[in-house]
């Protein structure tokens, strides 16, 4: 039997919010972008990278990890947005031996003040009732990674992103770079947090990905019809060159919106670009 690794993606559909004092320029509610939980995996066991956040939606990656046969061993969280890790209490009800890791600084964002505070103030109220509590042990990943069947999973830290303290998941055995929220795949950048130099950092992440010479890159949030190609890694970068060029010429946070939606009419959910442009204009 092949002692090499396999992946396989699973895209959490956008989720509707219930609530917000923003929505849409023609009075649409805003959704959740479509987000990726990744399973790498060998001939018995798996690494499930980045659960999605409502119980439900977890529970139906639990239904897809079974159907593959495999036993969650553990897990990784590239980064402290909580749509990328609060459904992983219900990861653990059905793999309770499974180890929860993150890197040293993903961790102190997971479990930060700030974090507890956003909970309440934010992920409450656009999905009440929807979230997990149950509490979690979140181990230090450092740079030995996480063992899988006797490969490597490397996290690299690449600095900010779309937040800060962003990493990526590397395989070597699949030339794979599970890329959290610095790669995007066919969906608006999030750029609420992108203020202060925080673009050029984000590049910067782009190039350490680059760096890697991935064969495959999954972003955080993709397009499911769309292949994990490393190409997004420059669209993302072009993405991001033409929020610096158009935020300079746009007078209105309407008006850089419908710039944006012109310009790359293919990516999904331009409610998070909506969102940006308010936060940033």
């Amino acid at each position: 039997m092949s002692n090499s690794l396999k992946y396989s993606t699973f895209v959490t559909p956008p989720l509707p919010q219930h609530s917000g004092n923003l929505n849409m320029p023609n009075g649409d509610p805003i959704a959740w972008s479509p987000q990726t939980t990744t399973l790498i995996y060998g001939n018995h066991d798996a690494v499930l990278v980045d659960p999605p956040f409502t119980t439900a939606s977890a529970r139906k990656v639990l239904d897809w990890v079974e159907g593959t046969k495999r036993t969650i061993t553990d897990i990784y969280i590239t980064h402290g947005h909580g749509d990328h890790w609060f459904g992983t209490p219900i990861i653990l009800e059905r793999y309770s031996d499974a180890v929860v890791h993150a890197t040293a600084s993903t961790r102190a964002q997971i479990v930060s003040p700030a974090s507890a505070e956003a909970r309440t103030a934010f992920w409450d109220v656009l999905f009440p009732t929807e979230i997990p509590t149950a509490e979690f042990d979140v181990r230090v990943a450092d740079e030995n990674g996480i063992r899988l069947e006797g490969k490597e999973l490397l996290p690299v830290e690449v600095g900010h992103s779309d937040t800060d303290d962003s990493t990526v998941l590397w395989v070597p055995d699949l030339r794979l770079a599970v890329a959290g929220d610095v790669v995007y795949n066919e969906v608006h950048l999030s750029l609420a947090e992108s203020v202060d130099g925080g673009r050029d950092a984000w590049r910067k992440a782009l190039d350490i990905v680059s760096s890697l010479d991935p064969a495959h890159v999954v972003a955080g949030h993709k397009n499911p019809a769309s292949a994990d190609a490393p190409a997004h890694i420059a669209l993302t970068r072009k993405y991001l060159d033409d929020v610096d060029e158009h935020l300079a010429t746009s007078a209105t946070p309407l008006q850089f919106f419908e710039t944006m939606t012109r310009l790359h009419p293919h990516r999904l959910n331009p409610g998070v670009l909506w969102v940006g442009a308010n936060a940033l204009l």
